[in-house]
């Protein structure tokens, strides 16, 4: 997971870097695997302390805006770089120049995308307010 030329094996099925390497499957179906058996074991466990779930149900599903360019901005700098930003986070042990500037880059990106949520939340009610203001207004004419 470290490696980038591993990654980039696993995302080139046109065999652009040489032949695929299927490796990572064995790690994401390895991941899938403890998670489903821990889930399992959760269940179990609320099921014996007479709880309904073991743990609080998830948020619902909501595929906006940020969802979607978040997804495509991690995309493309994983298929780019060959880094996902946890191994990219251990491989700065291994001090290769490339991942440095990779974690600078994320870091960043993670300051200057909570940047742009934070001004546009504190915009957000300022235009309610207003919005708010204008249709008293408009009523009391």
């Amino acid at each position: 997971m470290i490696d980038p030329q591993n990654i980039a094996g696993f995302l080139d099925f046109g065999a652009l870097t040489g032949p695929w390497q299927p490796a990572l499957i064995g790690v994401i179906g390895g991941a899938v695997l403890t998670h489903a058996l821990l889930l399992r074991l959760l269940e179990r466990r609320a099921a014996r302390a007479g709880t309904a779930t073991a743990a609080p149900a998830p948020p619902p599903a909501r595929i906006d805006a940020a969802l979607v360019v978040g997804s495509a901005i991690f995309g493309v700098g994983w298929g780019l770089s060959g880094y996902c930003p946890g191994p990219a986070i251990v491989a700065l042990g291994f001090g290769a120049g490339r991942v440095w500037l990779f974690v600078a880059t994320l870091i960043a990106g993670s300051l200057a995308a909570d940047a742009f949520r934070n001004a546009r939340t504190r915009t957000r009610p300022r235009r309610r307010a207003r919005a708010a203001a204008l249709r008293v207004s408009a009523a009391d004419r």
